[in-house]
Order: C-alpha cells, then structure tokens, then sequence
C-alpha cells in the first residue's frame, strides 16, 4: 500500500478501512487501528496515513549460538547461528519463555542497531553458517528480517526463521521465499489451548506448516512445548503425531520440549522427562522418523537415529556433537539410506558455546 521507494522503516501489509481506521494485513488478528495506534504486537503503528515499523533497525541483543539451540537438528549440525530478536510478539502466549523481549514494550531496552548489511557483514566475520531471527517472533518484524535476509544471502550465509507461524498467506509466501530454514511452534493441538493460553487459533499455524512442506524449499522442524495438564494428554499427542504424519509425512523433526515455569504460569510444574519420554514414543509409534526431546538430559533424544536400519547417526550430548556417521551424501553408511535435512560432509564443531556480541565491534 506504499510506494516501493518508500524508506524501509515503511511497513507493508495494511489497508484503509471504510470507518477511517487501518487494517494490519500481516497476521489473523487483522488489528484495526486509529492514528498514532500500535496493533496487538506492539511494534507496527499507524502514523499518519502510513504504517510504520518502529523495530526497524533494532534489536534486543546478538548471540552466537549452536544452530542445535533454536532447534534444528538436521539443518548442518554443529554449526554457529548469529541470533538475534527485536520486541514484541503477536501472540499472548501465558507461558513464554521469552516473556521478557516478547512482551516488551519498553523501546528504549533495543540498544544494539543494526543494518541489513552490518549484521550479514558481523555473521560472515565470525564464521557463522546462518543467521536467525528469534527470541522474539519475527513475523512482527517481517520487513527488517526479509532485507536482512537479502543481505545475508549476497554474501553466501543462510537465514532461519523461529517462529509461531501465525501470519497471513501473501505475507506468508513473502516471507518465507527469503528463508532457508525454519522452527515451527506448534504449540498444541486444539484450538480451546491456543485461544485461551495464546490468544489466537491453531488452524493458521496448521495452515503454514502445510505450505512450508508442500509449497516451498524451507527446511523446517516442529517444537512442541509441553505444559504439564494443558497439552500433554495420550490422546492430544497422539492426534498431533497422525497430523504431523498425514498432512506433513513422516521426515519432519518433530521436538518435544520441557516447560519450566514462568511468566503468567508460575504454579504450573516443570515437565518431566518422563513425559518427553511419553510423548517421543506416541510419535514414533505414529510413523514419524525423527523425534527429539528438549531442554532436558536425555542421550536417545536428543539422537538422530537411521530410517532405515535404525543405526545411530548423529549422537548429541546437549548441543555438542559426540558422533556424525554421515556419508558426504548425506546418507547412512550402513544401509545407504538418505537422512532428510540439510547437511555438509562434516559436523561443525561450535559445541554448547555462546558469544555475546555488539554489533560493529
């Protein structure tokens, strides 16, 4: 809805109203806004007769992590990722891990700015296979995060997305047309969970993962978080896994993740691997090829084992790479069968390390 030489603080996706008001077209909450007001998420505002992206340009902080952190386990192990996130969410998820920059409405606490160009410039100088866009959803700061994309993708260094998937369908294919990899939070399988602990629904989610297996390249993988007595039923996990088999098939990573209380469920208790451990063989027995479970110590999950003949190949202790049986094919060297994912012929070897670092220094 504005000129394509418009300065890239402009958002895209909204449109005028009748009533006068402007409509947010980025995500399903379809915020409608008054002048001199933000949507849900707290960083796209009306000002004037345009929409603007008051994160543009700025973020909460910079980190090198282990590309096993965000997770993915089959998009070049044991590689770095320069992460980075901004503020705000368009979720209003209760439990957030992140609650601190996702619900941050304090502008002031983005201190490190960056171009497109300094952050694509920062992650080749410090080795890094990608960079990601996370800590916070970057579905709210499409814009910054496509032209940063670009940037990283002229100087050979790839771009992965962590994201809730909760976004329209033409921004969807723009945005996702500039990713190379994605995590995918399904954050539970009924849509009652995900209106009355997120504020939004789960169909769009379902909707997105379905256009990132069969409409696109992306790689992508899939993290559940289980919150004991909300999500993590026989039944709720079993009817997630058939989803996942059905509509996605069986070579998506799928990654169960242990809850630790925080933000509005404080008295909710952490999971227990036990539960992880539950949920990972329902998935499994469901046909699912590749089933890892998170945040917690446990050797055969966090394993990525063979298709085939089941011979363990890529063996993990938390985010360090112990073993990598991998042909430069990528394939089993036992049976010859190909692991589905990205791979290079050797594991990187950044291990469980993360570098703080301030951009241009």
């Amino acid at each position: 809805m504005h000129a394509t030489n418009a300065p890239p603080y402009l958002a895209r996706y909204w449109h005028n109203l009748p009533d006068g008001r402007m409509q947010c077209d980025l995500c399903p909450r379809d915020c409608k806004l008054h002048a001199g007001q933000r949507g849900a998420c707290f960083v796209r505002m009306r000002e004037g007769d345009e929409m603007i992206l008051t994160t543009y340009g700025r973020s909460s902080g910079f980190c090198i992590d282990p590309i096993e952190k965000k997770p993915l386990n089959h998009f070049y192990p044991g590689s770095s990722v320069l992460s980075f996130g901004t503020a705000g969410c368009n979720l209003a998820c209760k439990f957030c891990q992140n609650w601190d920059i996702s619900k941050s409405r304090d502008m002031d606490r983005l201190m490190d700015q960056a171009s497109p160009e300094m952050i694509a410039a920062q992650a080749l100088e410090y080795h890094c296979t990608s960079v990601a866009f996370t800590y916070n959803d970057p579905v709210i700061f499409a814009e910054y995060a496509m032209d940063v994309a670009d940037a990283c993708h002229a100087v050979g260094i790839k771009t992965v997305a962590v994201t809730a998937g909760y976004m329209h369908a033409q921004p969807r294919r723009d945005f996702y047309a500039k990713m190379d990899a994605a995590n995918v939070d399904l954050k539970a399988f009924t849509d009652d969970f995900y209106f009355q602990l997120t504020g939004s629904h789960l169909q769009p989610v379902l909707d997105t993962l379905v256009y990132l297996k069969h409409e696109t390249q992306v790689w992508f993988e899939i993290t559940t978080l289980l919150i004991p007595g909300h999500n993590d039923s026989n039944e709720e996990l079993e009817a997630l896994s058939r989803w996942v088999m059905q509509a996605l098939g069986p070579d998506v990573p799928l990654h169960f993740s242990a809850f630790h209380p925080d933000h509005k469920m404080p008295d909710v208790p952490a999971t227990p691997t036990a539960t992880l451990v539950r949920a990972r063989n329902i998935a499994l027995k469901a046909g699912l090829h590749y089933v890892y479970t998170g945040n917690v110590h446990h050797a055969e999950g966090d394993t990525t084992y063979c298709p085939g003949c089941h011979a363990p190949l890529i063996q993990r202790d938390w985010y360090q790479i112990n073993s990598y049986r991998l042909t430069a094919e990528g394939c089993c060297p036992d049976c010859g069968t190909a692991l589905a994912g990205r791979f290079a012929a050797k594991a990187g070897h950044f291990g469980r390390q993360r570098i703080s670092i301030v951009m241009g220094r």
